[in-house]
C-alpha cells in the first residue's frame, strides 16, 4: 500500500510539474520559461527604420531577457538589448517600443528595466535613463507623431 501511494504521489506531482501548476493551484513556470514568453513578445517588434524584427536584426536574443521574482505573484524582467551601430539615433525609440509592448501584453505583475548592453552605443548611460523614466515615456507616448511610430513597431504582422 505503501508503494501505490508513493507512485500515486509522484504521478501527481509529474502532473502538476508538466500543467506548470503547484498543489495550491499556483503558477510555477520556471523563470527561462518566463523570460521565452518575454522574448516572444518583443521579438517581433519592427525595427523604426528598417522592415526588418528587432529578432531579424538582432537587436533582442533569447539571452538578453533576465526574469527574477520579486514575490509569489510579481516579477523584474531586465531586458538588455544591442543596437545595430554604436551610434543608433533610434535606440531609444528600440527602447520604448519594447517597454509599450511589454506594458501592453505581459499577462502577470511585472517591473521593467530596459537597458542597452554594456559597450553597444556610444551614449548608453544617457539612454537607459530615458528608457526607465517613466515620466519620460509618458510624456513620448503623448506626442501623436512618436506614438504613431510605435504603434507602427509594436503592431502584431496580423494586425
Amino acid at each position: 500500500m505503501e508503494i501505490v501511494s508513493s507512485l500515486l504521489s509522484s504521478a501527481i506531482e509529474k502532473i502538476f510539474q508538466l500543467s506548470g501548476l503547484n498543489r495550491n493551484g499556483m503558477n510555477t513556470k520556471p523563470m527561462e520559461e518566463k523570460a521565452l514568453d518575454v522574448y516572444d513578445v518583443i521579438r517581433s517588434i519592427r525595427d523604426p527604420e528598417k522592415p526588418n524584427t528587432l529578432e531579424e536584426l538582432e537587436v533582442v536574443t533569447e539571452k538578453c531577457v533576465e526574469i527574477q521574482e520579486l514575490s509569489e505573484d510579481e516579477f523584474l524582467i531586465i531586458i538588455k538589448f544591442s543596437p545595430t551601430v554604436p551610434h543608433c539615433s533610434l535606440a531609444t525609440l528600440i527602447g520604448l517600443c519594447i517597454q509599450v509592448k511589454l506594458q501592453r501584453c505581459l499577462p502577470f505583475k511585472h517591473k521593467l528595466e530596459i537597458y542597452i548592453s554594456e559597450g553597444t552605443h556610444s551614449t548608453e548611460e544617457d539612454i537607459n535613463k530615458q528608457i526607465n523614466d517613466k515620466e519620460r515615456i509618458a510624456a513620448a507616448m503623448e506626442n501623436p507623431n512618436l506614438r504613431e511610430i510605435v504603434e507602427q513597431c509594436v503592431a502584431e504582422p496580423d494586425d
